[in-house]
């Protein structure tokens, strides 16, 4: 039972849903008209709602702002029955960290214990991934192309702003499978950078 004024997880409608990503679009449509801005969606981070006379979801919503993903808390007032809708609030909430710190397994007190596991299919590994092999194509005075095949395992440590990423690739090279240990790092700017690699 919700009590009228608190603000709570979003029951009607969870974070991926349409209802909520049309929101979070909705905001940031009117945040651009507003401000001139350029923002572009990606995802919404966390909705929570507030029983007002109607609805007033608090959504925290990741956009790219000139290439640079940002986190912004937006306040959208929903009146159903009038077919109203209103952007309340917009403001900028800090910028993504390079990867959650869930996803690193971080302990509670926010202190990384080092190397953790990854998800080898987080899109940051991904990225990460798909830069090596570029940067050893161009590395390499190889007719055929490097192809990832698969990233067979992934660690990453977060240093202050900064991410390094130790992973295991199987990449194909003219039919012939090879198999390289890479370290690659990301700034806090985005972008990549192979430090390491070495053929296993």
């Amino acid at each position: 039972m919700t009590t009228l004024g608190g603000v709570h997880d979003s029951t009607s409608a969870p974070e991926n849903s349409l209802e909520i990503d049309s929101l979070a679009r909705f905001a940031v449509d009117q945040h651009n008209q507003k401000e001139n801005a350029m923002l572009e969606f990606t995802r919404v981070v966390k909705a929570e709602e507030q029983v007002v006379a109607g609805t007033l979801h608090h959504l925290t919503l990741e956009a790219i702002d000139a290439g640079k993903k940002k986190l912004y808390e937006a306040k959208v007032w929903v009146k159903p029955w009038m077919n109203f809708k209103e952007l309340q609030e917009f403001k900028h909430a800090g910028d993504v960290p390079p990867f959650t710190a869930s996803d690193l397994g971080y302990k509670e007190d926010g202190h990384p214990s080092g190397w953790q596991s990854v998800p080898v299919h987080d899109p940051i590994i991904q990225d990460a991934a798909n830069h090596a092999v570029e940067t050893i194509q161009q590395r390499s005075n190889s007719l055929f192309p490097y192809e990832l095949r698969e990233i067979i395992q992934a660690k990453a440590e977060v240093i202050e702003e900064s991410a390094k990423f130790d992973m295991h690739l199987k990449v194909n090279r003219g039919g012939k499978e090879e198999r390289f240990k890479v370290e690659v790092h990301k700034n806090n700017k985005g972008s990549f950078h192979l430090n390491h690699m070495e053929p296993i």
